[in-house]
């Protein structure tokens, strides 16, 4: 089990390319050491790598190599996202795919095209720094492909596929044998009009990245302490597998948080060390990757109140109870066994294996996210299979799966 961290910067945030200052990171990356965490995940802001469409500027390159390096002199291996993209509510956009010059970020072949050229230069600029763990190809990407984003790039699921299929192939041209993958929020798990898909998470890329966030209602609907908030990760852990062709395909949990007020800040500790519990009793799972590393300074404007109080450490660099809470989570997990198979799964009708057209049912208060927690929170340990594969004899014993109960 790896245990990380999204690194959001003290000193300007996102914005801190513009002026980067490798002591000032040196400093942010030293405060982690508290935590004892093995990786971070990065992010460049993609107007600031590649303002023009034929420009991927060298110095930035050059800083994002110095950062990489600098994690790696702390023992912290490095993730890196390309197309940012969507941060904390704010879009990083070329201004060569906006207003006047307005092109799909999908399909339009001139974009595509460029977007690939870029993945390709980062991978290649870290392709030999043996910290370096591989590019997602950007944070949340399908929240430009539908509502509600205000201006949605509109596309269909086999556009989103070759889309997908394209921008990795470019990560790994650039850094063969590492391991790039892409990242959706649960919108792709919940919403059966969504184009990005399930069975594009599960199948593509070296590994399933799935992001938590209880704010999506089911906080609001169950409480900060309710069973299903504190179960809410392994719950899309465990969904996420059901479409997944290889039965011990890895799954990252690349983004969890304790927001407030959802979860007030007295229940971050405990909501913290339920959710890693949680998790760390789900079979094949990569890594635990928290969001973020410190808190927001408030003097930046316009974030949603929830995102300035998310970090691990305060942005002055000194720890929180919720990060002390996660602290003592990484070291109760060390020398602990493999979680046992999950011999009991739920079939999950939500229709077509390959679009999911009824994933409404996975959503919080869905029928079938109801079903599960109701058993999950009984002890049952409940995995997931999709209904048309609940008699393959092979692919259940591959998972383990000794018994299937339907809804």
């Amino acid at each position: 089990m790896r245990f990380g961290v999204n690194y959001a910067p003290t000193r300007g945030w996102f914005h801190h390319w513009l002026d980067f200052d490798l002591d000032e990171i040196r400093a942010d990356l030293d405060s982690l050491a508290f935590l004892e965490l093995d990786h971070i995940r990065i992010f460049p802001l993609w107007p600031l790598f590649q303002p023009n469409r034929t420009l991927v500027r060298p110095r930035a390159l050059d800083q994002l190599a110095q950062l990489v390096d600098a994690a790696g002199e702390r023992g912290l291996d490095v993730a890196v996202d390309g197309l940012q993209g969507h941060l904390s509510s704010f879009d990083f956009l070329p201004a060569w795919t906006t207003t006047w010059h307005r092109r799909n970020l999908f399909t339009d072949p001139d974009v595509t095209a460029a977007q690939a050229a870029y993945l390709h230069a980062l991978a290649t600029t870290l392709a030999d720094r043996p910290h370096f763990l591989g590019l997602t190809v950007g944070n949340e990407t399908n929240q430009f492909s539908a509502p509600p984003h205000p201006d949605p790039d509109p596309l269909r699921p086999p556009d989103a596929e070759r889309w997908l299929r394209r921008m990795l192939a470019a990560c790994e041209a650039g850094a063969p044998g590492r391991a790039h993958l892409h990242a959706s929020y649960d919108i792709a798990w919940y919403d059966g009009t969504h184009p990005f898909t399930p069975a594009h998470s599960a199948r593509l890329g070296a590994r399933t990245a799935v992001h938590s966030w209880v704010f999506n209602g089911t906080a609001q609907r169950y409480g900060p302490a309710g069973a299903a908030t504190g179960l809410h990760a392994a719950y899309l852990v465990e969904l996420s597998k059901a479409w997944a062709d290889d039965p011990t395909r890895p799954v990252w949990l690349q983004e969890v948080g304790a927001p407030a007020p959802h979860v007030p800040p007295e229940q971050a500790p405990a909501f913290t060390e339920t959710t890693v519990e949680a998790v760390l009793d789900c079979p094949d799972v990569w890594g635990i990757t928290w969001w973020c590393s410190h808190d927001v300074d408030r003097r930046l404007a316009d974030f949603p109140a929830l995102e300035y109080g998310l970090g691990l450490l305060t942005n002055d660099r000194r720890p929180k109870p919720v990060g002390r809470a996660l602290a003592r989570c990484i070291r109760d997990s060390r020398g602990t066994p493999a979680p046992r198979p999950r011999t009991m799964a739920l079939a999950l009708d939500a229709g077509d294996p390959t679009t999911a057209p009824g994933r409404a049912t996975c959503a919080p208060g869905g029928a079938f996210f109801e079903a599960w927690m109701r058993l999950a929170a009984r002890g049952r340990r409940p995995a997931v299979v999709l209904a048309q594969r609940a008699d393959e004899a092979g692919y259940l014993a591959a998972r383990g799966i000794e018994e299937v109960v339907s809804l």
